[in-house]
């Protein structure tokens, strides 16, 4: 038995759910013979099902539903990311004119040399607001689920409202992610591994997830030598990320104009390397195309993404690429990869058929 999901009625949405409805019951049977990914049981992989407003194995596990969206995880270290982007739940979402998001994930999978089709099932694991989300759903047929920790998983449903035939949203632990092994086509996990409290066992529950010769594909913050602790971030994070999360974007909102000030002016006169220690964040990674109200939203949302999560933990690349080998991976690619607005470390690897 599958579980699928719509949207939650809400008044400014009704017409929309209903046709989405329609389409749902239409095409159920369908998807029921194309779908082969079922909700488990995360500790013992019992299939899951439909249960007094939640899920269950029948076997004393139950989680709840809500917002028909199943909830393995409450309260957790990523609130702040659930903070973050129901605040900032459109700020980087692509528009017609920016398509930046776009962009970086199709740089960073290598999209357009993927074997994807209708049949394909992907796994993206930490989707917060569902920018990437909808990039996979906007350039491929695949069937999608998307895990995020925190309650973001509420703003990707309301940004891709449009795609929910082939969405199907999760809030769980990348620890606790309720799949059976071997499954999914491919894994992806941007922006998100260095936020997680074990580097190395989190690289090892998304390999689990992969089926054998399928791809994994993730990227993180690198260590480029003794200076990348010697920035404002990682010398003020102790402070900032025990405040509230009310109270530390207040202090960026208060602060926010003199700082894109300070920053622009030391750009100018060629000495912006002193901008790593100014506390906000680096703003020559922004889309040229934002206007001002846009770029200073984009500036309040990365810096509190700066400041506020629990763990920030840059790797060496070469520790990463053993990572991936101990979990019995064949790396592809290992390197940055250059996309309009910045470059990121990432790794592509394929699950070694061998693997256990």
């Amino acid at each position: 038995m599958d579980y699928f999901i719509f949207p939650k009625p809400r008044a400014s949405l009704k017409f929309k759910r209903t046709i989405l409805i329609s389409r749902y019951f239409l095409t159920e049977s369908i998807k029921m013979e194309k779908n082969k990914i079922h909700l488990v049981n995360p500790f013992n992989y019992k299939k899951l099902f439909k249960f007094d407003l939640g899920l269950t194995d029948f076997g004393g596990f139950w989680i709840p539903i809500v917002n028909e969206i199943p909830r393995f995880s409450g309260m957790n270290y990523t609130d702040n990311f659930g903070f973050q982007w129901n605040q900032f739940g459109k700020t980087q979402i692509d528009s017609k004119t920016n398509k930046l998001s776009e962009k970086r994930l199709l740089a960073q999978l290598d999209l357009l040399k993927l074997q994807l089709d209708g049949n394909s099932n992907i796994l993206e694991v930490g989707s917060g607001a569902g920018r990437f989300t909808r990039v996979i759903l906007e350039n491929s047929d695949a069937t999608l689920y998307s895990i995020d920790y925190s309650n973001a998983v509420d703003t990707n449903l309301n940004n891709n409202l449009d795609y929910i035939e082939r969405l199907n949203l999760v809030q769980a632990s990348i620890y606790e992610l309720p799949f059976e092994q071997n499954s999914f086509d491919l894994v992806f996990c941007i922006g998100v591994l260095q936020h997680t409290p074990d580097f190395s066992k989190s690289i090892d529950c998304l390999v689990d997830k992969v089926k054998k010769g399928g791809k994994i594909v993730v990227d993180f913050y690198p260590i480029n030598g003794f200076w990348t602790f010697f920035h404002a971030k990682y010398i003020l994070r102790p402070i900032t990320k025990r405040m509230t999360h009310d109270y530390l974007l207040k202090i960026i909102e208060n602060n926010i104009d003199w700082l894109i000030i300070f920053f622009d002016i030391l750009q100018k006169l060629k000495i912006g390397i002193l901008n790593r220690f100014l506390p906000v964040a680096n703003l020559k990674l922004f889309p040229k195309s934002l206007n001002k109200n846009e770029r200073r939203e984009w500036a309040i949302l990365d810096t509190f993404d700066m400041f506020s999560p629990v763990f920030d933990k840059p790797q060496r690349l070469k520790n990463v690429i053993k990572m991936f080998q101990k979990s019995g991976c064949t790396i592809d690619f290992a390197g940055f990869v250059d996309y309009e607005g910045g470059s990121s470390i990432v790794i592509r690897a394929t699950k070694n058929i061998a693997s256990t």
